[in-house]
């Protein structure tokens, strides 16, 4: 076959169609000749541009960058009328390169931005487009203008004029204009209008201001100038440019303003020494302190003249400052000066130049100095006597201190000098360790002491007398002393003690010892004589747990065992006793001694191992050599430890498996040798079917190792565990199976199989599901694996996007195990689908079809195609000719008698091949209209024909054009081939007898420029050089032109394919470039890609990339085909930070580097490395700690910081910031950095009184992101300077101190503390007394350390009421003492004689519960004493009164200060443990004394006897009461009742954690069945609870539910109920099962696991209570526990309502119960059979539950009803009713009389066994006979088996006594049914009144229930089965 021709357009017709025409043979080139003659050239319309009427297009473009180049920008559009390609492009203008044209091949092209726009350089372009089509030359376009406009963007920012930029401005100078800016903005618009700001670097932007004014800037001072307050300003001018919107653009300009003083301040003291010492033997004229000052105006700085106020002893140099003295000093003289301290005034003037400042006044400034003259020793210490006699007892205590034998003795010593010049020390010369003097060391002044040092060297049997001498002495000069001789007498003491021969004595005796063993013997002596010595020993006083089992003998001392047998000598209930034994001389009544005895009970092997367990447990998965939880078997021996008694072994002595496990004999730890093959072990007892545990039994025995051994064993059961480890397995692993296409959906198709071995559901439950390839057609049954037919799914192919007929499904058997344990296996199942042959043939709409006029017979003009979506269709074509028709030119019907045009067709029917088989003659007729119709004869129902129409148009024949001798032309050449060199010849021919033909070429002028053709032979040769770079293809035509007239032609394509030398070589692209890379990078990581190009092709323009090793040192590789360059080795900054990479580019590579056939270009790159923050600073600091005082200059640096950092220095990461951040807590110190590198510790403020060591951590940061941090210490010490005397810190000045005079000597009277800032010996403070003039002071001692004050001589109020005394605190300050003094006022009362009383009895407070200690206060009420009135004089204060508590504060919650009354929490109070608590509050005014204090209500308590120790102490002491009732209130004590208040502090909690409930299938939508109840333990809002549902709801054994794709149940989120959200149906069953959560209004929570069952209605059992609803509602968990617990299931109650009879009365004394019950192990509903025999088996256990909440029956929701056939007819209705109702009637009848009869004999006979019991006097004969049983739950329970039946309803279980009738003890009415001698007939006369119990008919479906339901006639059946009630 050839190819199609596509046929050109003639002149007359301009729309003609190409058709492909076959043919064959000569025929098909005769007519190729032809066509070519006939076809004329047609005539070329010019294309134009689609501008929509526009006569030039106007493009507006921001200006870049906000246009990018190479941006779309324009999208040009034209239009050929002769559907031409259209080429679009520009001529070359100046302004043409801005853009670039793009054709896209069709009507359209793109325009991008060629060249970045700036409208600033030009704001337009103006372009002129050009188009043209295929048929035009070079010359030959049409035209188009195009004009680019440029809009602007704020691209340009304000640039300012130039400007001063330092101006010099006087201080003082007024407001006003100083300067004057511009700027100026290349932009246009509001983008070039530019705003003036100003910035103050320094944040001073209130000085000064700028405003804009016709596009200039006002610089304006606003305010005077201060240069003492700044004397430079950097100013910044911002021109901002008006933007309204995008980025906004500023310029800069940088100010200086340079303030000038002016002389306008006062000096300064820039250098004051506040304090300075100087001895005061120092000569005249020695320098002392120098103070500085300098002129406050720092730009004039005058000269400064210093002054001193007037002083005797010291001056000034007027110049220097330096401060000298003046004459001698002498500190003791008297003189103005305190403690040798002078204050000294000094003045600064300056002297100014100015003559101004001549004429005022002259600027001065003063400071204060203080000057302290230090003391020089010219005093030694000195004794008050020279001679000193004591005496003391033998052995006295050591610290006491010895009686002077003199009178007024004078025992103190003293030294007037200060500081150390007055410090001395006090000693024993020669020195002993029998006495000592305190204090050893004094100062001024002191009083000393002689005490007893070592009491143990006082021994009058050693010596009697002691002398030596004491001495004071100087500790700065050893040469200043003195003495005094001392003589101490010793006084006898019978100070010796019998002393046993050892302390402890250690004895053992075995266990089980006899009477009399002797166990040890102690011993004792003494020193002393006589009684008192040895001989007068007596052992005694043995104690300890066995001594009342022991003898000891008090002469021998022998310790023997007087009672054995008994447990104190069984060493393993206690293997050790220790004893006490005591030795006393003086025949047991003078000193003692005691000794231990350490008795040891010797083991003996009397006991057997025990294990810890009664049995061992442990779980083992199967497969597994390791127990889940290890097992180790731990018995004990309770003999010896570390013995062979208690050494124990242990082994496995039976059991199955017993060689399957082994155990260690030592530690008991049991494993297995072998894994376990769950499968095949054997089912024992434990192990139930289906069940994934299996157990195994062992035996394991423990020994010991004694004499005899003894043993114990102990089981230990081991459960193996399924798991899943075998895989299901399909029974085939490929399936087939082919099905028609029109099988309908839930059709079953095969039914797959799949077995699994494991031996425990879920492990073998399997499950199938279908993986892949269903496409939705396909269902499988999850258990049984039938697949189906989708509901819906329609298996035609042909309804498929692909014609599908195979379905190839993957089928996976799923097994129940769990997670990643869960095992599958596939099969393979393919469903072929057969085809049906159902639809009918498709014949799509025909195109018309043009035919030439005297076309050639049997040529074919169209092949009709007609589909059939069915495999097996038959198509037959056949034209139909009554449905045809044909018209000619003037478009009449051409008749087929007239003209025959179906003759000139034939159709093949089965090919549908159009052929003409007569020539047309278009004058006759032009326009056909065929109907051709297709029917498919393989039908499966029915025929199935369609019908289509084919237009035919008849065109005119013409003459024929040229014809070239090939469809086209294509040849190749090389590149630069020479001139002249033959390309192709092309060759045309013409059936016309025209033949000369020319040629010619068409196409690119730029082709045709480089060839050149021979118009007469056709060839085509090489006419100039031709690139492959430039044109890779030359595609052109050649037109043949006929010499015909009117000339006709034809083209040709020609295609020449120029072919590539290597003839250019590679070149990079873009210069040498800068990277940069971190250091950090890893290996791998890329740089950059290096890109470059060669112009050839093919591997002449591959590229290969290769790199210098050397330049790159390693570091850095290069991809040899991408270019891309990566790191090759780690990366170090520090080591080298740059590279200069040479990189090499080579063409042609692998074919022609060697064979020298390759080009090559080489490039630099340079690559920065950047600096990564890798390297932590070093720091170098003062490493010991640095010493300074207090009074360290602020502005003196106390140490330097030095740092370092090997990172880049220029950057962050090398640049380091120093911060003081620990140690720093009050600020005293600050960190000033200098650099980046160093930082100085300076003195942030006055360290004064700041004394101590501190230690600073210097954290070191460098700034590098993230940070490298050290820490580094620093420590300073500041050493204190005793400036600071002490301050008394209790009691105040001038307090008052009330004693009644009647204290005794020795009280305290308080306690007075002063504390000294300083530290160390400056902080040491002492106590004493001073003088007064009315000698008050002698009534009063006060320690001098404690600062204790005692009462020394008893008090004469009458003969001096108030006491005026001066306490001194001194510190023992170097080189100065200091002291301050207090004044304190004793006041003498009288004995008080009322007690204060409270105004009101009791009062409620509020705490809050779990509240910080002491942070809520409560100020309990006063009280009022009468003793105020009898106050003698106006000024008297009232005595203090102090609350205590009495009781209510057992627990000690709270604290009660005694003196402010406060009441405060002291632990921690939970509301919820205790919510109130009751106080008694105690008030009395014995707060230091109870020595004459009551105790109110015998409680015992220590007062406090001085207000120190009220003050220091801390917690008051209470009053302590235990079992004691509430104390009798009198005016004295206030009831305090204290509510805890309550804060959120506790979660909700469930009331369980599992919920159950059910729901039967006939229950409502909407229904509200049950409630998940929490509780808080919280109080109001904080015990607000809200419910949730979380999670899923799960449904587990579920049928029916799988419509239900909402939540089944809803939460009620406030009260917990759980709402039906679904509609139950007949037939649902399973359980569902989710978790709720519970959380109050702070978020705490808690969950629980809800358990819903589905269930039927006649699942249900009632049960009847003798109880009110609300009875039974409150005791309703109680029931439901005990039952769920004795029947161990899961009980749910559904329903609690009143009772209703069966005439539909209500008795409201009953209530009736509904429930299921559910098995726990499968959560399967008990059916009501299972529920009513499972109480029945359990009734012994439940008799005492139903007996307490009194059930009167049990029995099926509701009864079955009978069932009958459909009836018949009316008729047959009606005789049945009647005959039914007659039969009814009858054994009614029958029944009640024999049931008549049978009971009365039964009750004869009943009356004769007492078989009722109850809690009443029902058993009053024979107690111990069982109890009754419930009804319905025994023997008796259905009818006629109870001989007794009752019509009442009472019950004995609630009867009281009140309500029992008082009959007899043969009442019946009591139900007492004795056995007596009396008639039986008389016993009966009482109605028994047993139990209130209906006869469970339901259950047994007895006929009289039936008939009920039948006949609806339930007052008759009432009436009938009255009898039957029990």
């Amino acid at each position: 076959m050839q190819r199609t021709k596509q046929l050109t357009k003639t002149k007359s017709i301009a729309s003609m169609d190409y058709k492909k025409v076959r043919l064959k043979g000569k025929l098909a080139c005769i007519l190729a000749i032809i066509l070519a003659i006939v076809c004329t050239v047609s005539g070329n319309r010019p294309p134009r541009f689609a501008i929509d009427g526009q006569s030039e297009i106007v493009l507006r473009l921001k200006e870049s960058p906000e246009t990018k180049v190479g941006s779309h920008i324009y999208t040009l559009k034209g239009y050929d009328p002769d559907d031409d390609a259209l080429s679009f492009g520009k001529r070359n203008t100046p302004d043409s390169d801005i853009i670039r044209i793009e054709n896209t091949g069709g009507t359209e092209a793109r325009v991008y931005l060629a060249k970045e726009l700036d409208r600033e350089t030009q704001d337009e372009y103006a372009i002129v487009l050009t188009l043209t089509d295929s048929h035009y030359s070079e010359h030959n376009y049409v035209t188009q203008s195009f004009l680019l406009l440029v809009e602007d963007i704020n691209d340009n920012a304000p640039i300012f004029l130039p400007y001063p930029n330092a101006i010099e401005l006087l201080e003082g100078s007024a407001p006003g204009v100083i300067s004057t800016l511009e700027a100026t903005d290349a932009d246009e618009g509001a983008y070039g209008q530019v705003v003036y700001y100003l910035q103050e670097l320094d944040g001073d932007n209130d000085i000064f201001s700028i405003a804009t004014h016709q596009g200039k800037g006002i610089l304006r001072l606003e305010r005077e100038l201060d240069y003492e307050t700044k004397s430079l300003y950097q100013l910044r001018v911002l021109a901002i440019d008006r933007a309204n919107q995008g980025p906004v653009n500023t310029g800069t300009a940088a100010i200086l303003i340079k303030v000038k003083d002016i002389e306008d301040q006062p000096p300064e003291f820039v250098e004051v020494q506040a304090v300075a010492r100087i001895p005061e033997d120092a000569p005249v004229g020695t320098k002392v302190l120098r103070v500085r000052a300098i002129d406050g105006d720092r730009g004039i700085n005058n000269p400064i003249a210093y002054s001193l106020d007037g002083n005797d002893l010291f001056d000034i140099d007027p110049h220097t400052g330096v401060v000298y003295t003046l004459t001698v000093l002498d500190r003791e003289e008297e003189s103005d000066h305190v403690n040798g301290a002078h204050i000294l005034r000094i003045t600064a003037t300056e002297l100014t130049k100015s003559a101004e400042q001549t004429q005022q006044a002259a600027a001065t400034v003063r400071t204060e100095v203080t000057i302290i003259v230090t003391d020089v020793n010219d005093e030694i210490p000195t004794f008050g006597a020279s001679i000193y006699r004591c005496e003391v007892n033998e052995n006295a205590q050591s610290n006491t201190p010895l009686n002077f034998l003199d009178m007024d003795v004078q025992n103190f010593v003293y030294d007037h000098d200060e500081g150390k010049n007055g410090t001395f020390r006090l000693f024993l010369d020669p020195p002993n360790d029998l006495f000592e003097i305190v204090p050893d060391l004094a100062v001024n002044e002191a009083n000393f002491m002689l005490r007893v040092k070592n009491s143990k060297s006082l021994d009058f049997e050693q010596f009697v007398e002691v002398n030596f001498t004491i001495f004071a002495r100087e500790i700065d000069e050893p040469s200043r002393w003195s003495s005094a001789h001392v003589q101490i007498f010793i006084r006898d003491q019978n100070d010796n003690f019998p002393e046993f021969s050892q302390a402890v004595y250690n004895a053992g005796v075995p266990e089980n010892s006899e009477l009399g063993t002797i166990i040890v013997k102690v011993s004792a002596q003494d020193v002393d004589s006589g009684d008192f010595g040895s001989l007068g020993i007596r052992y005694t006083n043995l104690r300890g747990g066995i001594a009342h089992l022991l003898h000891l003998n008090p002469i021998t001392g022998v310790v023997s065992i007087r009672t054995p047998g008994t447990a104190a000598f069984d060493r393993e209930i206690i293997s050790r006793h220790y004893l006490t034994v005591e030795a006393i001389d003086n025949v047991g009544q003078g000193n003692r001694n005691t000794a231990q005895i350490i008795i040891d009970i010797q083991d003996v092997n009397d006991n057997a191992p025990t294990f810890l367990q009664r049995q061992y447990e442990a779980k083992l998965l199967e497969n597994k050599r390791e127990f889940e939880t290890p097992l180790q078997l731990e018995a004990r021996d309770l003999d010896l430890n570390g013995t062979e008694n208690s050494q124990i072994t242990y082994e496995i002595v039976e059991g199955l498996y017993r060689l399957n496990f082994s155990i260690d004999p030592e530690t008991g730890v049991l494993q297995p040798l072998q894994p376990f093959d769950f499968e095949e072990l054997v089912e024992n007892q434990r192990s139930r079917a289906n069940d994934n545990m299996r157990a195994i039994d062992l035996l394991v025995r423990a020994r010991d190792s004694g004499i005899p051994m003894l043993s114990t064993v102990v089981p230990v059961l081991i459960y193996v565990q399924d798991v899943n480890d075998n895989a299901p397995i399909f029974q085939k692993s490929f399936y087939t199976k082919t099905v028609p296409e029109d099988l309908p959906g839930g059709s079953a198709i095969l039914q797959l199989q799949a077995s699994d071995r494991d031996g425990s559901a879920p492990n073998n439950v399997i499950v199938y599901r279908i993986q892949t390839g269903a496409s939705d057609k396909f269902i499988i049954n999850s258990e049984t694996g039938v697949i189906t037919v989708a509901q819906g799914a329609n298996l035609d192919p042909d309804l498929t996007d692909s014609r599908r007929m195979l379905y190839s499904l993957q089928v996976l058997a799923l097994d129940g195990g769990l997670g990643n344990s869960q095992l599958m296996s596939i099969a393979t199942v393919n469903i072929s689908i057969k085809d049906v042959n159902n639809k009918p043939p498709l014949l799509t709409d025909l195109q018309p079809l043009k035919i030439m006029e005297n076309t050639p017979v049997g040529t074919l003009v169209r092949h009709i195609r007609a589909t059939d979506a069915d495999q097996d269709a038959i198509l037959r074509y056949k034209l139909n000719a009554e449905h045809s028709e044909a018209r000619n030119e003037e478009g009449a019907l051409v008749k087929a008698t007239e003209y025959d045009y179906l003759a000139a067709f034939e159709l093949d029917a089965i090919q549908g091949s159009l052929q003409v088989i007569k020539l047309l003659d278009r004058e006759r007729v032009e326009h056909i209209k065929l109907a051709i119709t297709v029917e498919d004869l393989a039908a499966a129902k029915g025929r199935q024909i369609v019908e289509a129409y084919l237009s035919i148009q008849v065109l005119d024949d013409n003459d024929n054009n040229p014809k070239f001798r090939q469809p086209y032309y294509r040849q190749s050449i090389t590149e630069n081939s020479m001139n002249g060199a033959m390309i192709v010849n092309v060759l045309a021919y013409d059936l016309d007898q025209n033949r000369t033909i020319t040629y010619e070429l068409e196409g690119n002028p730029v082709y045709r420029h480089l060839l050149h053709l021979d118009a007469q032979t056709g060839e085509i040769v090489v006419a100039n050089k031709i690139d492959h770079e430039q044109h890779q293809w030359l595609n052109f035509s050649v037109r043949a032109t006929d010499s015909g007239v009117p000339a006709r032609s034809a083209l040709v394509e020609v295609f020449v394919n120029v072919l590539d030398e290597n003839d250019n070589n590679p070149y990079f692209i873009g210069g040498s470039k800068n990277y940069t890379i971190s250091e950090h990078a890893l290996p791998g990581a890329r740089v950059a890609t290096i890109q470059a190009a060669d112009a050839d092709a093919g591997d002449f323009g591959k590229i290969t990339f290769l790199m210098d090793r050397i330049s790159s040192q390693g570091k850095f590789t290069i991809d040899a085909d991408t270019g891309v360059l990566t790191v090759a080795d780690t990366l170090d900054r520090e080591t080298k930070d740059f590279y200069n990479l040479v990189i090499e580019a080579w063409d042609n590579y692998q074919f022609g580097f060697l064979a020298g056939e390759s080009r090559n270009a080489f490039k630099q790159v340079f690559i920065t490395i950047l600096d990564e923050n890798d390297n932590a600073p070093e720091v170098s600091l003062p490493t010991s700690c640095v010493l300074i005082t207090e009074y360290h200059e602020l502005h003196e640096s106390i140490a330097s910081i030095a740092g370092k950092d090997a990172d880049d220095a220029n950057l962050p990461n090398g640049q380091l910031e120093f911060a003081i951040t620990q140690g720093n807590q009050k600020g005293l110190f600050e960190l000033r950095q200098l650099d980046a590198w160093h930082a100085q510790v300076f003195a942030s403020s006055s360290l004064r009184n700041k004394y101590g060591n501190y230690s600073l951590t210097i954290t070191t940061r460098d700034l590098g992101v993230p940070a490298n941090v050290v820490q580094s210490t620093l420590d300073i010490c500041v050493s204190d300077f005793n400036d600071h005397a002490p301050v008394f810190v209790r009691p105040l000045h001038n307090t008052t101190v009330r004693v009644p005079e009647n204290a005794t000597v020795g009280t305290m009277i308080l306690q007075a503390f002063a504390s000294d800032a300083d530290m160390g010996q400056n902080a040491l403070v002492r106590y004493r007394l001073k003088p007064d003039p009315l000698g008050s002071y002698k009534l009063f001692d006060l320690h001098s350390q404690t600062g204790e004050l005692f009462l020394r001589e008893k008090l004469n109020r009458n003969k001096q009421k108030i006491h005026e005394l001066r306490i001194e605190a001194y510190d023992q300050g170097l080189p100065t003492s200091l002291s301050t003094d207090l004044d304190l006022t004793v006041y003498v009362r009288n004995v008080n004689d009322y007690e204060p009383q409270f105004v009101v009895n009791e009062i409620y407070v509020n705490v809050t519960e779990h509240a910080d200690v002491g942070a809520e206060r409560i100020k309990l009420p006063d009280t009022i004493d009468k003793d105020e009135l009898d106050l003698d004089e106006q000024n008297e204060l009232p005595h203090q009164v102090c609350f205590f508590i009495l009781q209510g504060n057992e627990l000690g919650y709270f604290r009660l200060d005694p003196e402010t009354h406060v009441l405060t929490v002291a632990h921690e109070i939970d509301r919820e443990i205790t919510a109130n608590f009751t106080l008694y509050i105690k008030a009395t005014e014995h707060c230091y004394n109870d020595s004459k204090g009551t105790r109110p209500l015998a409680a015992s308590r220590q007062l406090r006897a001085s207000y120190d120790d009220y003050a220091s102490s801390e917690e008051t002491e209470q009053f302590s009461y235990e079992n004691e009732a509430v104390p009798a209130l009198d005016s004295t004590i206030i009831c305090v009742h204290v509510r805890v208040l309550d804060i959120n502090d506790n979660p909700p909690r469930f009331r369980s954690k599992i919920f159950t409930g059910g729901i039967t299938t006939s229950a409502d939508f909407g229904l509200r069945f049950m409630r998940v109840e929490a509780f808080d333990a919280d109080a109001g809002a904080n015990a607000k609870i809200g419910y949730y549902q979380v999670g899923e709801i799960r449904q587990t054994l579920s049928e029916g539910l799988e419509n239900v794709r909402k939540a089944p149940f809803l939460l009620d989120a406030e009260t917990g109920e759980v709402q039906l959200n679904f509609d139950p149906q007949r037939g649902m069953k399973g359980y569902f099962d989710f978790m709720v959560l519970a959380n109050d209004t702070l978020g705490m929570r808690d969950v629980a696991h809800v358990f819903i069952y589905l269930l039927r209605e006649d699942q249900k059992v009632r049960f009847v209570f003798r109880l009110q609803p609300d009875e039974l509602r409150s005791r309703i968990e109680t029931f439901r526990d005990t039952l769920s617990n004795i029947t161990e299931s899961i009980v749910n109650i559904d329903e609690i309502k009143v009772h209703e009879n069966k005439d539909g009365s209500v008795d409201k004394t009953k209530t009736d119960l509904y429930m299921h019950l559910v098995e726990r192990e499968d959560n399967s509903i008990y059916e009501v059979s299972e529920v009513l025999k499972l109480i029945d088996t359990h009734i012994e256990s439940l008799d005492e539950l139903f007996k307490d909440l009194n059930v009167l029956d049990t029995q099926p929701a509701e009864a079955q009803l009978l069932t009958a056939g459909p009836t018949k007819s009316p008729l047959f209705i009606w005789l049945v009713f009647v005959n039914l109702f007659l039969a009814t009637l009858l054994v009614v009848t029958l029944t009640l009389c024999a049931s008549q009869r049978k009971g009365y004999k039964r009750q004869l006979r009943a009356a004769k066994v007492n078989i009722f019991r109850a809690h009443s006097s029902l058993s009053l004969q024979h107690p111990h006979e069982p109890a009754t049983r419930v009804p319905n739950t025994n023997k008796h329970s259905v009818q006629g088996s109870n001989p007794i039946w009752l019509k009442g309803y009472e019950n004995e279980w609630f009867k009281t006594e009140e309500n029992l009738s008082v009959g007899g003890h043969d009442s019946l009415d009591d139900n007492f049914l004795a056995v007596a001698t009396q008639d039986m007939h008389e016993t009966l006369k009482g109605t028994a009144k047993l139990f209130n119990n209906t006869n469970d008919l339901n259950r047994h479906f007895n006929l009289y229930n039936q008939i009920d339901k039948l006949t609806n006639n339930a007052q008759i059946l009432a009436r009938k089965l009255e009898t039957t009630e029990l």
